[in-house]
């Protein structure tokens, strides 16, 4: 295998792993029911000027599962971290105690819950879309590549099943995190 094609696959393979790594950073936010640090990964509070991640300013923490407790290092900033918070609509309200704040999560109606499997759904396609991207891209550097080094057109047809069969194990990757996030938001 020439160079070209090698730099191809891992290039598009790395590629993949990302689209992958982003649809499950994609999932970390979405509410199943039970507390979960990572709904708060898209909320920033203004830290003197500067807009930063509540989970690199204070102590997030899982309490009876169903609840969040919030501890900023900070004291002083309880206030905006709590109007970050309502800013993020997250559906929960926070309680500010003075020492820490607290999200009760509570349970999902059967309702949301398909509204959240429907949103799961969403990301699974999202990056399925990336996967597609990369191989059509893979596809055109192979063609280039074909016509660059007058590959015989056995090894190119050989190539593309390559590129389909690396497509379709990420595909695949997808399909059973979408089933697997699915059935977690879908228990009660």
């Amino acid at each position: 295998m020439s160079e070209a094609l090698e730099e191809m696959y891992l290039f598009g393979e790395e590629k993949m792993e990302k689209a992958i790594a982003q649809m499950k950073r994609e999932f970390a936010s979405v509410r199943t029911g039970r507390a979960n640090p990572g709904v708060l990964d898209r909320v920033v509070v203004d830290y003197y000027g500067a807009p930063t991640p509540i989970r690199q300013m204070a102590q997030v923490s899982v309490s009876e599962g169903t609840s969040l407790v919030i501890t900023p290092f900070d004291k002083s900033i309880m206030k905006e971290v709590e109007k970050a918070i309502i800013k993020a609509e997250l559906g929960v309200a926070p309680n500010n105690d003075g020492v820490c704040i607290r999200l009760n999560f509570p349970p999902l109606t059967e309702e949301r819950r398909k509204e959240t499997a429907k949103e799961v759904k969403k990301y699974g396609e999202d990056a399925k879309v990336a996967i597609r991207n990369v191989r059509r891209d893979m596809v055109d550097s192979l063609k280039k590549i074909e016509k660059d080094e007058n590959l015989p057109e056995d090894v190119a047809k050989d190539n593309q099943d390559k590129i389909q069969k690396l497509t379709d194990k990420y595909v695949g990757m997808i399909d059973s995190l979408v089933a697997e996030k699915e059935k977690e938001v879908l228990t009660v």
